[in-house]
């Protein structure tokens, strides 16, 4: 082995040879590490480096496994050399290496492979020829890594362009004569790196003249090669040699000969130009990569003309544009693409072509697009799009050519063809192509398409139509079976052409000569409608740029014939309002139009317009807004009726209005008769006929109207129907005999239409449609017409059979329609009322039935309604009913009967959907109350009538689904309104209303027996409204969780209260009331109604409590009576609020009103509620029921009361399983409430305690041995005894306040006992005995629930039956410590008997105890002369048998209060060093955590005298396998450090000096907790150390990251510390160090490493190197080549990189001499075997 020339002697060589062994390590970390580290100190010697991988090197991947990491550091080592090192002859044997592992297999592209292939690579960099050489020496046909090399040659080209260029000419001369023989799989290699190649000479062009490396050999190697792959490997059959062929090919183009490239043209086009044949994105760009680099050869070279006249790019551009249509279909993919650079590229050739050849470029793609091939049109016009505005002054003279060419290709169909030649058409704008009728071609041509909707064949029929009729061009027809190519969408082409339109129209002013007044005939066709939007915001524009030139605009208006009238504009306009929702703002801009164009109409127009027309905007304005009102449509169509209503009584022209009636009748064929605009147009046309007196004409109008309408479709069935209403406002007779006409010609007989049903569906739903549309005619004829006019005839349409025949329909909107149509006769009824002409509706009842039957589920027929059209028409049924009932004469008691049968279920309907179900329910609601208001002839009978409807909504009312609670109280609240009304508010019995003598007549008997009043005088009484059951239903709906429904009942109640202190009660009623004082609290109630009304913030428990309040007052004693007996069913509301209201009521009835009880009233009460207990589920409201139970116990007769409850208790106990009752058992829910009242709590413990001493607890455990006559009376008095057990525990749980004061005096002794008998018990459940423990836990339990300590009650549970000895003596310390915070004067009573406890001699009862008195001791500051009784008991035990006594005294001691610590310090700090050798963990880990504790109080007067013995114990427990202890005994170490400032001070710091080194290894423990004890310990002792900079190194970010990087940079700082500062402690701390080397943890084995290696390297004392360096190398190589562990063979090899830094001065000249060979042989295998 080589030395060093100077300095310190390394064995520099054995620690590069260990770091190059460990390359080959199984673990990751480690050959990472090592590589690292080679690749740090190869820059002091890589010849050394290299030295020891070529010794490594020579077996090959078979002798050293991973070799890639080996080839990496040899390629840095190699890049590192200096010129002067860099020996040809020793790199020549790493090439050989590295080509000998190449050519070792036919592998390619393995990571091995290529870190061999950088090892040539870095060698090119130094020796390119040498290199070079030995690559050559492998370039021969029948090596298998040819292919390797040549990208080896490749790569270096890539990498230094500048050296490989001038020895192209080698490269090629060797590279050639192989390329015949190069197999498929390889010419991809091949042709790369010719591309490789080829570019390197372009970059060495750029700072030199490329003919100094290219010269006549080079060039016709190259022409050789240029040749060969075009002949040859360019018609291989694999396509990925194909491509890579192409793509050198193209970059070969530009450097070889003019002569050679043109002689290839012929061959190199077509073979480019295959590659266009495969669907594939990478090629067809590597083909036009290499097209475009062709031309630029060929076209644009500097040295001669072109080699290809335009002829021969026919082929070249006929093939590039289908790959336009590719591209561009692929550059809509969301990722960037290929396809964009191909489009790109493609452009670029197209753009490169016509700059040689613009004339014939132009010629050329006119030629293309007049084929009409869709690929070849789009490519076409794509490629003109593209270079129109690059060569316009070239293309400048052929622009009529191009405009013809493009008229040509309006008809084209594709979408892509035509949202190209939209884009052309915009680009041609902006250089002032479109002039004169060319120009409003393409402007329609654009419009048409801006109308582009759905693609189906009607339309392209009708558009068909409309051109030829026009005599313009045919539009081309869309199919949905069309290939779109270039995958564009009708939407798509649509946006382009709208924002084209409008692009123009903004931006280009020369376009405004063709745009106005030319798009005003753009409104008018069928085909535009979907365009409307984008011409009238195009004729906005350009009407305000004459907004002040009005005279202009109608000047150009009158200059051309072909536009369309005013009427008819205004006419369209107006219809297309319809959808206020419309894309693009289309009511917006129609508006805006109008606005503008209103000089065009009558002058009275433009005033009113202009105020008008803004309030229709800002109505429109918001669509969101728009959106949230659910009658928007219905508004908004109202709003355009009578915008034409108003602006026809503004003209007041009957001329004009004749002629705007033919416009709007000519608008019938621009809409299909599904479009729902045909409604619109109907009212339009409807509205201006109710304007014209003609009545010829009308009638004409109206004959047109119905023939055009499609009845079939619901909205324009009731367009129509609106309409003739219209129409029938002036001309009623006209309407009716058109009705009567169509009535008359349907053919509706019942019995063709039964036979429909068999033979014809469609003519049944044709007949159901016309059925319909006459109903809603006849209806809204009747609703417009003068009602001076309708009875007569109202009374022909119901009174004969014309009627009936409308009634037969099936289908649901005709249902609709028909009900619609009776409810419109009901309101023009009742509108002839209002106007004063009354009279009475025939065969009222016979429509209610009709109207019922109509809104049932029809499914006999077939025709099954949808859910959404059953509401719809079920809401319409109700509304109609409501209307029918509101009319004379009054309601029969049958047909009201069957309306409530029919109607009421509507109130459990489903929420959804929200908006038709609320309108549903408010029908109903309405229609109840109607019927409340119609029926009944006294108010006897309208109460019996009202109780009856109530009664059928409980069971919504007091439903589980909050939407039925609201509706039922909703509907409760009012019906309650109208029967106040009726009967109190201003109205008699008969509904007269002030001061009559009906209510005289009452007045003056009102206490009297009615019997002498006819019955229609009689007024209902208050016991008739049965005040008790009915307030108790909506009591409980008081406190619901809905505040709508907590607000409407509460109204409800007082309505009820209201209206029965204003009527008479019976002569056998019960104690009167104090009027004033009910007065008084039925305005408190209607106080809190106006607070609900006002604020809903309102706390719901207040206002239930002020109602509860009240409602008490208010009831008889007879309705309290009954409210009790009907208490159970309100207690067990569905909502869980409801029924605490309800308990809360019962309990405040019974303490305010209970005297008034009878015994009977009692027990029934109490049957009652323990009822309510039975079937009350959640716990919580059992509770609450069994409250109200010791309420009425408190306040009527407890005998009575405990008398049932107990009676219940031996009922269940004999019958059932009560410990498995589903919900618990109801009766020991009883016990609770008991033990939680103040009268009765103490009477109850004190029976049960009494049970509880006379018998033994556990009374199966004494009785296994009786006889078996004895086992019934066993099981008796077990029965009894468990009874006994669940009452106490009941009574524990109680928590009441009363139950607290009952143990009180025994509360030390419970506790105490409980106690100890927990460690009793756990050993028996040890043992297998589980009973008495868990019957223990549940009494102890119980006892936490009694005195109030839940924080108790958690810690049983937590810990319940839990048989670790940690678990339970932890479960006793935390209740003492519960215990003494809750109640600390119960702790020296408690602390006094279980000290005695300690010398009892059961093991357990001790530890008990011990746990105990441990807590205890924390609060003990008033225990006196005791606490010195509990010390000395305390001090006595730490040397008892059980490890738990001695470590449970020991926490006692430390856990008194600070004040007592102090003064007992001295004695437990002798305890603690005692403890700290204790043989058992645990009291070691206590005796430590303890000192810590002490240390935080202790005087510097009791630590001094032990401070050392505390140190030596504390550095021993340091090494200790519990963390735990170790992280203490750091923690410790830290604190007595404060102590050291006395006479002991020198020798304390001689222990923190030599504790300190493993204070630094541990401070990257694995453990958590031991880090960051030392971490602190470190701060704390830093200052002792004296070293300012030890101080400030505690404060930085390495010092407290858990990284390992950060703490490596931490130790390294360390160590240059102590090199620095602390030199005279560096033998001492390197031999703790070398150690640490054999430390039970792998982590501070590599931390000791890596510390004693930056101690050595940072060091400048000569005798540190002397002593250590050889036997830390040592000891280091043996730690990689033996550790098991990867941290220390990788933390052992960032070290040895560390030393051999430090000394680089000492082996920067070393090398490896030639015996190491063995050496490093053995190491290898070494380590492949760790």
């Amino acid at each position: 082995m080589a030395s060093s020339s100077s300095g310190n002697s390394v064995p520099a060589p054995e620690a590069v040879q260990v770091l190059v062994s460990s390359l080959a390590d199984e673990s990751p970390v480690v050959r990472e590490a090592s590589a690292a580290t080679l690749k740090d100190i190869a820059s002091v010697n890589p010849l050394l480096v290299l030295d020891c991988c070529s010794t490594v090197s020579r077996g090959g991947r078979r002798r050293f496994g991973k070799i890639a990491g080996l080839f990496q550091v040899m390629s840095v080592a190699i890049r590192a050399l200096n010129k002067a090192d860099v020996d040809p002859q020793y790199m020549a044997k790493f090439a050989k290496v590295a080509s000998a592992e190449i050519i070792s297999t036919k592998e390619l592209n393995a990571d091995w492979q290529k870190a061999a292939s950088g090892v040539l690579v870095a060698l090119g960099l130094h020796l390119p020829d040498l290199m070079m050489e030995e690559i050559f020496l492998h370039l021969s046909g029948t090596n298998s890594a040819l292919p390797a090399m040549v990208q080896i040659l490749a790569d270096f080209a890539s990498s230094d362009a500048f050296q490989f260029a001038p020895r192209l000419k080698g490269v090629l001369t060797r590279v050639l004569p192989i390329l015949g023989n190069v197999k498929d799989i390889h010419r991809p290699i091949f042709a790369n790196a010719f591309k490789s190649w080829c570019q390197a000479c372009w970059q060495y062009g750029i700072d030199f003249p490329l003919h100094t490396a290219i010269d006549g050999d080079v060039m016709s190697f190259l022409n050789s090669a240029f040749e060969l792959l075009l002949r040859v490997w360019a018609t291989s059959r694999d396509l990925k040699v194909r491509v890579s062929t192409v793509e050198a090919l193209g970059q070969m183009v530009g450097l070889v000969t003019r002569t050679q490239l043109k002689s290839a043209l012929p061959r190199l086009v077509p073979t480019i130009l295959e590659l266009y044949k495969k669907d594939q994105e990478v090629a067809a760009f590597v083909a036009t990569c290499s097209l475009h680099n062709l031309l630029n050869a060929s076209l644009l070279s500097e040295s001669g003309p072109p080699l290809l006249d335009f002829e021969d790019l026919t082929v070249i551009l006929s093939t590039l544009l289908p790959v336009v249509c590719i591209s561009n279909d692929n550059k809509q993919q969301s990722d960037f693409p290929v396809g964009l650079k191909t489009y790109n590229e493609v452009q670029h050739c197209f753009l490169t072509v016509g700059q040689v050849y613009p004339e014939d470029m132009f010629a050329f793609l006119l030629y293309k697009c007049r084929l009409k091939e869709d690929p070849l049109t789009f490519g076409a016009l794509s490629v003109l799009k593209h270079l129109l505005p690059r060569l316009s002054e070239s293309w400048h003279a052929k622009r009529p050519l191009l405009v013809e060419a493009v008229k040509n290709l309006l008809e084209e169909r594709d979408l892509a063809v035509c949202k190209a030649l939209s884009e052309l058409i915009v680009v041609m704008a902006s250089h002032c192509y479109l002039v004169g009728p060319a120009g409003e071609l393409f402007v329609e041509y654009l419009v048409r398409h801006c109308a582009i909707t759905d693609l189906n064949g009607a339309d392209n029929e009708s558009s068909k139509d409309f051109m030829k009729s026009t005599g313009s061009f045919n539009p081309f027809m869309y199919k949905k079976s069309e290939v779109k190519i270039g995958g564009v969408s009708p939407t798509e082409l649509r946006d382009t052409c709208e924002k084209g339109l409008l692009l123009i129209t903004v931006t280009i002013p020369e376009m405004e000569h063709v745009l106005w007044p030319f798009l005003l005939k753009m409104i008018i066709p069928r085909i535009y409608t979907g365009a409307v939007a984008t011409v009238c915001r195009c004729i906005s524009e350009l009407c305000r740029h004459k907004s002040t030139q009005s005279d202009t605009i109608v000047s150009d208006f009158k200059a051309r014939v072909d536009l369309p009238n005013p009427e008819d504009l205004f006419a369209r306009l107006v219809v297309l309002l319809h959808n206020p929702l419309a894309r693009e703002q289309l009511v917006t801009h129609i508006l805006a139009v109008l606005n503008q164009l209103s000089s065009l109409f009558p002058k009275n127009m433009i005033l009113f317009w202009q105020d008008e027309i803004p309030k229709m905007k800002a109505y429109v304005s918001d669509p969101e807004d728009l959106k949230q009102d659910p009658l928007y449509q219905e508004t908004w169509d109202d709003m355009v009726i009578n915008f034409v209503a108003e602006s026809l009584d503004v003209i007041r022209d009957p001329d004009w209005a004749i002629s705007l009636g033919n416009s709007f009748a000519k608008q019938y064929e621009l809409y299909s008769s599904e479009d729902e605009h045909s409604a619109l147009l109907h009212r339009c046309l409807g509205i201006l006929l109710q304007k014209v007196h003609d009545r010829s004409y009308v009638h004409a109008k109206i004959d047109l109207m119905y023939t055009q309408a499609n009845i079939a479709l619901p909205v324009n069935r009731l367009g129509l129907a609106k309409a003739m209403g219209l129409v029938a406002a002036s001309h009623l007779d006209t309407v009716l005999d058109k009705l009567k006409d169509i009535l008359d010609n349907v053919g509706d007989s019942f019995f063709k239409r039964i036979l429909s049903f068999f033979s014809d569906r469609a003519k049944m739903e044709e007949s159901d449609d016309i059925h319909a549309a006459l109903a809603l005619m006849y209806g809204y004829a009747a609703k417009y017409a003068p009602s001076t006019v309708i009875e007569a005839r109202i009374d022909a349409l119901v009174g004969t059979n014309m009627l009936s025949r409308l009634l037969n329909v099936r289908h649901p909107t005709a249902k609709q329609a028909v009900i619609t149509a009776i409810d419109l006769l009901g309101q023009a009824v009742i509108g002839a009322a209002e106007s004063g002409t009354s009279f009475p509706l025939k065969r009222r009842d016979v429509l209610l039935d009709y109207i019922l039957t109509l809104m049932g589920r029809d499914d006999e027929d077939g025709i099954s309604d949808s859910n959404l059209d059953l509401l719809n028409t079920q809401c319409l049924a109700l509304s109609a009913c409501t209307t029918l009932v509101s009319v004379e004469p009054k309601l029969t008691i049958e047909t009201r009967n069957h309306v409530l049968k029919a109607t009421l279920g509507f109130f459990g309907l489903p929420d959804d959907p929200p908006d038709v179900i609320n309108g549903l329910i408010h029908n109903l609601t309405t229609l109840l109350c109607a019927i409340l208001v119609t029926s009944g002839e006294d108010g006897r009978s309208r109460a019996e009538q009202l109780l009856h409807i109530l009664r059928q909504i409980d069971p919504y009312v007091s439903s589980s689904v909050e939407y039925q609670r609201k509706r039922g109280c909703l509907a409760a609240y009012e019906m309650l309104q109208k029967f106040r009304t009726i009967c109190v508010s201003g109205y008699c019995a008969l509904g007269c209303q002030g001061s009559c003598t009906h209510n005289k007549r009452i007045d003056r008997v009102l206490n009297n027996n009615f019997s002498n009043l006819p019955s229609a005088f009689v007024s209902p009484s208050r016991d008739a409204l049965c005040l008790g059951e009915r307030i108790m239903v909506y009591l409980s709906r008081c406190a619901d969780t809905n505040p709508e429904v907590r607000k409407n009942s509460v109204q409800i109640l007082d309505l009820f209260f209201s209206t029965s202190l204003s009527l008479p009660r019976s002569a056998n009623s019960s104690i009167g009331l104090d009027i004033e004082l009910c007065y008084g609290a039925l305005s408190a109630l209607e106080d809190v109604i106006a607070i609900l009304r006002s604020d809903a913030s309102l706390d719901p428990s207040e206002v239930f409590n002020r109602v509860v309040s009240s409602v008490c007052i208010l009831f008889t004693k007879d309705e309290l009576v009954a409210a009790l007996y009907c208490s159970s069913s309100a207690i067990c509301d569905k909502v869980r609020q409801s029924a605490e209201g309800a308990i809360q009521a019962v309990i405040e009835f019974i303490t305010k009103r209970g005297r008034e009880l009878n015994d009977t009233d009692i027990s029934r009460t109490t049957q009652s509620l323990l009822s309510a207990t039975n079937h009350v589920t959640e716990k919580y409201l059992r509770q609450e029921t069994l409250n109200a139970i010791s309420s009425l116990a408190e306040n009527t007769s407890s005998r009575i009361v405990f008398d049932e409850v107990l009676s219940a208790a031996e009922r269940d106990i004999a019958t059932k399983d009560v410990s498995r009752l589903r919900g618990g058992w109801p009766v020991q829910d009883a016990f609770h409430a008991f033990s939680q009242h103040a009268v009765l709590s103490y009477s109850f413990l004190e029976h049960i305690i009494s049970i509880l001493n006379e018998r033994p607890i556990f009374r199966g455990d004494s009785v296994k041995g009786e006889n078996s006559h004895n086992v019934g009376e066993s099981n008796v008095e077990d029965n009894v005894l468990h009874a006994a057990v669940i009452a106490l525990t009941a009574f524990f749980r109680g928590g009441a306040r009363v139950g607290k004061k009952s143990v009180e005096q025994t509360y030390g002794a419970v506790f105490a006992t409980l106690v100890l008998h927990l460690g009793i018990c756990h050993s028996l459940s040890n043992s297998g005995q589980q009973e008495p423990l868990r019957a223990l836990l549940v009494a102890f339990n119980a006892f936490c629930e009694c005195v109030g300590d839940l924080e108790m009650g958690k810690i049983l549970a937590r810990d319940r039956e839990q048989n670790e000895e940690e678990t339970w003596i932890g479960l006793i310390g935390d209740l003492a410590w519960c215990i003494s915070i809750k109640r600390p004067k119960e702790v020296p009573i408690i602390s006094l008997i279980l000290c005695k406890s300690l010398d009892r001699p059961s093991r357990y009862l001790r530890e008990a105890a011990a746990a105990a008195l441990s807590e205890f001791v924390r609060f003990s500051e008033s225990f006196g002369p005791l606490l010195e009784q509990l010390v000395e008991g305390l001090t006595r035990h730490v040397s008892d048998d059980s490890p738990n006594v001695r470590r449970l005294c020991l926490r006692g001691l430390v856990q008194m209060p600070p004040v007592r610590v102090i003064q007992y310090t001295i004695q437990i700090l002798s305890v603690i060093v005692a403890l700290l050798d204790d043989p058992d963990e645990s009291v070691q880990l206590t005796a430590v955590s303890c000192l810590l504790t002490v240390l935080g109080s202790a005087s510097t007067e009791a630590v001094e005298p032990i401070l050392f013995n505390l140190s030596v114990r504390l550095r021993n427990l340091q090494v200790c396998m519990n963390a735990k202890i170790r992280a203490n005994a750091f923690a410790a170490f830290g604190a007595i450090s404060t102590y050291g400032i006395g006479p002991q001070r020198d020798a304390f710091r001689e222990q923190i000096l030599a504790a300190f080194p493993r204070l630094v290894l541990h401070l990257h423990d694995d453990d958590l907790g031991v880090r960051r004890a030392c971490r602190n310990t470190f701060k704390r002792i830093a200052p002792l150390l004296e070293l300012d900079s030890m101080v400030a190194l505690a404060n930085t970010h390495r010092f407290s990251s858990d990284h390992r990087g950060d703490y490596e940079d931490f130790l390294r700082d360390i160590a240059r510390l102590f090199t620095q500062r602390m030199s005279s402690r560096i033998d001492t701390y390197m031999a703790s160090l070398i150690q640490a080397f054999e430390a039970p943890w792998p982590v501070i084995q590599a931390n000791a490493i890596y510390l004693c290696s930056s101690i050595i390297a940072f060091s400048s004392v000569q005798h540190i190197s002397t002593l250590y360096l050889s036997q830390v190398f040592g000891m280091l190589i043996g730690k990689i080549h033996r550790s098991s562990d990867a941290i220390v063979r990788a933390t052992g090899s960032l070290a040895l990189g560390l030393l051999l830094k430090s000394t680089n001065s000492s082996w920067k000249s070393t090398r490896l001499d030639p015996p190491d060979s063995l050496l490093v042989g053995r190491e290898t295998e070494s380590s492949r075997r760790s």
